[in-house]
């Protein structure tokens, strides 16, 4: 295999939030919240619980690897012969949080799911806001 062959890309979106990091884990922990801005799920934060994300179009299996409580979160994404990671990580910033999610492992020959992921989530960023921002 040459190196081209073992290429990955990732899809990186970074946000600027008016919100505590504690406001923003919640978002990205809670079932319930969870719901409202990515897909129906069982997620619990515990590393190595698996969960499974579903929607009207199919299913995500998912497995945590990293809980740092309102620093670190990262799962592992199963999909369509896709098997990748999202890791979100929050850093206090003067302003509220600054959130990077990163999904990674896209291969060479996985260009379609590339591309649907980085409309996907930046949709998905969005809707986070509106949901961070609704809570008490």
């Amino acid at each position: 295999m040459n190196e081209d062959q073992t290429q990955t890309q990732s899809v990186v979106i970074e946000r600027e939030l008016p919100h505590v990091p504690e406001k923003v884990w919640r978002a990205l922990t809670q079932p319930q919240l969870i719901e409202q801005w990515l897909m129906k799920n069982d997620f619990k934060p515990v590393v190595n619980q698996g969960f499974t994300l579903s929607a009207d179009w199919g299913s995500v299996e998912c497995q945590v690897v990293t809980v740092e409580p309102n620093k670190t979160l990262a799962y592992t994404w199963a999909a369509y012969g896709l098997e990748s990671v999202v890791t979100w990580t929050l850093t206090p910033s003067p302003t509220g949080t600054h959130l990077r999610m990163e999904h990674s492992g896209f291969g060479p020959d996985q260009q379609q799911a590339y591309k649907g992921a980085q409309y996907g989530w930046a949709n998905f960023l969005d809707n986070l806001e509106k949901v961070v921002a609704k809570q008490e």
